[in-house]
């Protein structure tokens, strides 16, 4: 198993430019929700209520609106930013937690919490054969993130 590297819906990238999506805002500005193997991905997806209806029943381990992402960080090195965060992780408690997608989604309220109308930034299919990826009561899931975190943004020529 292999998950895919984590692809940015369209308007994130307008989001970002623009300051819809502030990348320094701080942990409780993100989290990350997992998805079910109903979900169809679709780069136009936008807003948090794209995905909710798909999002992973709450129990087991997991609270609907995901892991708040910790130790976020939005650095630069030799002309290449990245955008890092702690392994999301949850804990399987009563019952095994099973998903097919994880998504990043901008909190704009800092609650950690997405509401509707809260931005997607990027998703990923966590096991690219494509199957489910569940751990079973006890277990953990933790995605772990490559060091090119979520993303990374380079480029430009003089």
């Amino acid at each position: 198993m292999a998950a895919d590297n984590w692809k940015m819906y369209n308007k994130a990238k307008e989001f970002i430019g623009d300051g819809t999506i502030d990348l320094d805002a701080g942990d409780a500005y993100f989290s990350v929700v997992l998805l079910d193997s109903g979900h169809t991905p679709a780069l136009t997806h936008s807003t948090y209520a794209d995905i909710s209806a798909d999002e992973v029943a709450n129990g087991n381990g997991y609270t609907t609106g995901g892991d708040i992402c910790a130790s976020t960080t939005w650095t630069e090195s030799s002309g290449t930013v990245t955008f890092d965060a702690a392994d999301p992780s949850w804990t399987a408690s009563g019952g095994s937690i099973a998903a097919r997608y994880a998504v990043l989604v901008h909190v704009a309220a800092g609650s950690g919490v997405p509401q509707s109308s809260d931005k997607l930034i990027c998703y990923s299919l966590l096991d690219n054969t494509p199957a489910d990826v569940s751990v079973a009561d006890g277990g953990d899931l933790t995605l772990t993130l490559t060091a090119n975190g979520f993303f990374q943004m380079s480029g430009g020529a003089s």
